[in-house]
């Protein structure tokens, strides 16, 4: 049984990683900006108020834990943007303040960088509204700034081309920086299995100091 704290809990992916490290047997801290949002009642689960962007709050949060999840910055918006390297940026600085006991992170990160089998990025493709382009290149910025982080273990976990809520499989591809496609051309995956993949990389840590994605 893991310690595990979640930036995002009461968001569409946060929520489900929530509700599947409880599933396994998991103790998980539910950090939001309001915890009467949080609606889920479950005897592991602790909600607790905090701030992506201020790293004394995520160092607050984060002592004691095993893992520290950020699926904040999930492209709800335009008012996303902002907010996505920063908060890589300050989680982070707020790790790093703990030294040797601070958890491992993993962070939601974004589809627009992975390698398509033409060998463009998937934010190269025609029609992409700007404010999704925006969001796209904001996760690149994050995942770039991740790269440069060697004192801190990370990883970043990054969803299909197209994520949405759906059935649970617990089954999903893996792959580094290229995107997965079915035979039909499709990338994707449920957040639900986004989920299990995120709460599978807590369990049995593959991935520390790199970026990996899963699909179907």
């Amino acid at each position: 049984m893991s310690k595990i704290a979640v930036f995002g809990a009461n968001g569409t992916i946060g929520s489900r990683i929530v509700a599947e490290a409880l599933t396994r047997g998991h103790e998980v801290t539910a950090v939001v900006r309001n915890p009467a949002n949080v609606t889920t009642d479950h005897h592991n689960l602790t909600v607790t108020e905090g701030d992506v962007l201020d790293s004394a709050s995520v160092a607050a949060v984060s002592k004691g834990q095993d893992v520290l999840v950020s699926a904040v910055g999930g492209g709800d918006g335009p008012g996303t943007i902002a907010t996505i390297k920063p908060a890589a940026e300050t989680l982070v600085e707020g790790l790093r303040s703990l030294g040797a006991d601070a958890p491992r992170l993993i962070a939601v990160g974004g589809a627009g960088s992975l390698r398509t089998p033409n060998g463009t990025q998937v934010w190269d493709a025609e029609g992409l509204p700007e404010f999704v382009l925006q969001i796209m290149h904001a996760h690149g910025d994050a995942l770039d700034y991740y790269r440069t982080v060697s004192d801190v273990k990370w990883t970043n976990l990054t969803p299909a081309a197209e994520i949405e809520p759906g059935d649970r499989t617990g089954t999903y591809r893996t792959a580094d920086d290229d995107l997965i496609a079915d035979a039909t051309g499709q990338s994707r995956i449920s957040t639900e299995d986004f989920a299990v993949a995120a709460v599978d990389e807590i369990e049995q840590p593959q991935h520390i100091g790199r970026r990996f994605t899963v699909a179907y």
